[in-house]
């Protein structure tokens, strides 16, 4: 079997996706408690679906929403990172303006996305990190987290990320 160029490339990329989700859930967490989820998503129906999401949400949260779109349609794949609400039962000290949980809870997901993002960069994927992509797959319930980010990967001789207007 002879596989075209973009068909090594799509699944090149989903393979390093799969590595991204390992590097995700094993990524290090505060107390040992882990509170992130992750999914990707692969099929172009489902990167338009979240598209026409992102498209529909730009007039509440932003223009960039649109621009975001195009790039989750130029995509191989997309790996959603989310973090759940989880009580780790820790004192929040007076000095801090969110609850020590919460706290946690967002540094977990950050250590789990660059955990990911740097898989990505280790196998020359290009990506980016979302935060309208994460929302709006929240919005769509395509993963189940109360905070969601989304990590959009491509494999094309020029980062289609780079040039974003």
């Amino acid at each position: 079997m002879v596989l075209g160029e973009e068909e090594l490339l799509k699944n090149g990329v989903l393979r390093v996706a799969e590595l991204m989700a390992v590097a995700a859930k094993t990524a290090p967490k505060a107390k040992g408690i882990d509170n992130i989820e992750v999914r990707v998503l692969a099929e172009k129906e489902e990167l338009e679906k979240l598209a026409r999401k992102m498209e529909e949400m730009a007039e509440e949260l932003g223009e960039f929403f649109k621009r975001d779109a195009q790039n989750i349609r130029d995509s191989h794949a997309v790996v959603l990172v989310g973090a759940k609400r989880v009580r780790m039962n820790l004192k929040t000290p007076p000095d801090y303006t969110l609850d020590i949980d919460t706290v946690m809870e967002l540094i977990n997901l950050g250590i789990a996305l660059g955990s990911a993002a740097k898989t990505a960069s280790i196998h020359n994927v290009d990506n980016r990190i979302m935060y309208s992509a994460g929302l709006a797959a929240q919005r769509m319930k395509l993963i189940d987290a109360e905070y969601v980010i989304a990590i959009p990967l491509s494999a094309k001789a020029k980062n289609i990320y780079f040039d974003r207007k």
